[in-house]
């Protein structure tokens, strides 16, 4: 199928973008990015779990659901410096991830929905589909990047917590989501680098649409001529004249 028509790589792409985004946000959302169990000797007492997120920090004895403490205003007090950088690193990967959404949804709908011999008087103000799929491409693999350093960095702090103070520190479900995103997000721009890649092989130039080279749209160029058609308009029979001796 060729790259004008919108095929199983771009829905695909959008569609594992999406997923990535709403992964994003759930990990965002959760307070499940690390445990601190608190361990009793009293056999009247129960254990206590301590489940701290990016937004709020909940204690739950164990086997209930029920939030002992729940302190809303975490976010502000947060004394953790890797949260404190997930606070700031997965809200601009969202965002950034929303961008190249964005971009892709324009490619599709233009190579959906646009003519393929546009008028020519507006072949320089067209979208161009490959130029969007590039784009978004690279801003699906920014946000990878924004996503996973910090939540892979939550692994090593945590075993840096436990060293410093006493082994209680555990990190939670919140890492798998996001990092299980940021693979997303990775796999979402080699699709549409792929995407590209097949694309380029077509004559178009990187930045025009793709349907820039149609035949109609060439017929004002004027065409090179041959050295023999350039002679053939001014070339003349000269008889030959012999004289008898």
């Amino acid at each position: 199928m060729g790259c004008r028509d919108v095929h199983a790589a771009t829905v695909l792409a959008f569609l594992s973008g999406t997923a990535s985004v709403a992964g994003l946000l759930a990990a965002v959302l959760l307070p499940n990015w690390r445990q601190m169990r608190l361990y009793t000797f009293n056999k009247h007492e129960r254990n206590v779990t301590v489940y701290t997120g990016l937004w709020i920090k909940c204690a739950r004895f164990d086997g209930s659901r029920d939030c002992v403490i729940y302190d809303p205003q975490w976010y502000i007090a947060v004394d953790q410096l890797d949260l404190r950088v997930l606070q700031f690193a997965l809200p601009l990967s969202m965002l950034t991830a929303v961008s190249a959404l964005f971009l892709c949804l324009i490619g599709m709908c233009n190579t959906a929905f646009v003519s393929s011999v546009p008028n020519i008087k507006m072949a320089k103000c067209l979208v161009n589909s490959a130029g969007c799929h590039l784009v978004a491409g690279l801003l699906f693999l920014l946000a990878c990047a924004i996503c996973l350093t910090p939540s892979v960095w939550v692994i090593f702090y945590n075993n840096y917590l436990n060293r410093k103070y006493e082994p209680v520190f555990s990190f939670d479900i919140s890492v798998f989501i996001a990092i299980a995103s940021a693979g997303g997000l990775f796999f979402t721009s080699i699709l549409l680098f792929l995407w590209y890649c097949a694309c380029k092989s077509l004559p178009s130039p990187f930045w025009q649409p793709l349907y820039s080279h149609a035949p109609s749209m060439h017929s004002y160029a004027s065409q090179p001529y041959s050295a023999r058609s350039r002679l053939s308009a001014i070339e003349i029979d000269i008889p030959v004249v012999t004289h008898a001796s």
